[in-house]
């Protein structure tokens, strides 16, 4: 049987034969047609990564070839945002496909309210066994209560990593969660995090079942460490304030070895027969952050070049960050689309891909870009926003088409092209004050809107 896949280069001619298909079926998930099969899905959460510390965006002083190759068998976002500028908010809006204001998690130590759906418990209801190994980030226990929510509260069935941020800044940890239990473990903890994702997709082949697999790495968040040989391959590469503490080396070393680890996961895929299967989609929780425990890594890399701004700041450089997605046949490759897309749009696409749609009663805000990413349709004409009014920080933004606009904590409000201006450093709001005074409006309504965080 044959289908034609269309794309926005060409038609690919893709054939498969009965028999194959059938001698297929007893080694892994069988290989149903692209167009009507529900895809596996790989969510790929970098932490801390600036737009600029991958080869595929123009990175040159290391390498990230397995990246790299797949956002070249890919699609590649130019405009992708995170939901928010530090890891809890942007971690929470993502998984729920809502913004901050409106899922209950604002700051750090807001902890996810239990009766806000996950892209796990979307996925789940349509039949797909879920997993997270890495980072889940909580706050504080609700009030009146000793008690987190769980990941295996919110979806998924399994769960293999960190709870929460404090925890995550360990890169070599004594002890992870392993379900509800701690267990003791040795070694670099995104190497661990691979290894359980890798052992959880051995697991699944051969199962007639798709899955949900969010793979939430830590680097290259801090601290700044990698393992030896990782970094003996950097040493001496870049200028250092202490020989003895290489960090600029060792803050490449950690995104080679994310990229590494990023690799195995794909082999992995490769080997069982599922590459063909599943969805791989690559993004970062925030850019990277220019603060002491980064050891001035990504100041001296300019880690989110070309980019105003860092982690903690709603500046491009904050909240642009590196993305791309992978389905070999159905996923245009080798495209890069500068639309503007965001992390809250993730729970209604990934659903779209499942053929499914969002419940109403969900109240998500993100949309649904699946058919942008097959290259079909071009995303939707709207305004997006972001806020940051936590740990003494006080800046909002919204942006439409090209122009964004930053409201800082003195309140000042600065207009921005972030096409033909994407360093944020010339302020139009002077000459464009229709334009601000647009985006003034609908983020102030915006901000109305906030649902106030409720105890679970």
């Amino acid at each position: 049987m044959c289908n034609n896949i269309a794309t926005n280069r060409h038609i690919v001619l893709v054939c498969f034969s009965i028999a194959s298909v059938v001698a297929a079926a007893g080694r892994v998930r069988a290989h149903a047609d692209p167009a009507s099969s529900r895809p596996n899905v790989v969510l790929i959460n970098a932490d801390d990564l600036g737009w600029g510390d991958v080869g595929f965006n123009g990175r040159t002083e290391w390498k990230t070839p397995e990246l790299d190759a797949l956002a070249a068998g890919g699609t590649i976002f130019r405009r992708f945002y995170a939901a928010a500028a530090v890891c809890c908010p942007s971690r929470a809006a993502m998984l729920t496909g809502k913004y901050t204001i409106h899922c209950g998690v604002t700051g750090n130590n807001d902890d996810l309210p239990d009766s806000e759906t996950t892209i796990a418990e979307a996925l789940k209801s349509l039949g797909y066994v879920t997993a997270l190994s890495g980072k889940w980030h909580h706050g504080k226990p609700p009030k009146g209560s000793n008690s987190y929510v769980h990941p295996l509260d919110q979806g998924f069935d399994e769960f293999f990593g960190f709870t929460d941020a404090t925890e995550a800044h360990q890169k070599y940890p004594k002890k992870l969660w392993n379900g509800r239990s701690e267990i003791a473990v040795a070694g670099y903890a995104d190497d661990l995090f691979a290894d359980r994702a890798i052992a959880f997709l051995k697991a699944r082949a051969g199962k007639n079942q798709p899955f949900f697999l969010y793979l939430a790495f830590t680097n290259s968040h801090f601290a700044i460490k990698a393992p030896v040989d990782e970094i003996a391959a950097y040493k001496g590469k870049f200028a250092e304030t202490d020989p003895q503490k290489p960090f600029n080396a060792t803050y490449a070393a950690m995104i080679a070895r994310l990229d590494k680890n990023v690799g195995k996961v794909k082999r992995t895929l490769d080997e069982l027969g599922l590459s063909r299967d599943t969805l791989i989609v690559f993004t970062s929780d925030q850019g990277a952050t220019f603060e002491v425990g980064n050891r001035g890594a990504s100041v001296y890399h300019d880690s989110n070049r070309p980019f105003r701004g860092q982690k903690r700041t709603v500046w491009e450089g904050g909240v642009r960050v590196p993305s791309f997605a992978y389905w070999p046949g159905r996923i245009p490759s080798g495209r890069s689309n500068d639309e503007v897309m965001h992390a809250i749009d993730l729970l209604p696409t990934l659903v779209a891909a499942a053929g499914s749609t969002v419940k109403s009663a969900w109240k998500i805000d993100g949309v649904n870009l699946w058919p942008v990413w097959l290259g079909t349709e071009h995303a939707p004409d709207r305004t997006i926003f972001w806020e940051w009014r936590s740990e003494g920080g006080n800046q909002v933004a919204a942006t439409h088409g090209k122009y964004k606009l930053v409201v800082t904590n003195q309140g000042k409000a600065e207009l921005f092209d972030v096409v033909a201006d994407p360093a944020e450093r010339r302020d139009l709001s002077a000459i464009l004050n229709q334009e601000a005074a647009a985006l003034r409006k609908a983020l102030n309504s915006w901000l109305a809107s906030e649902v106030r965080r409720r105890d679970n």
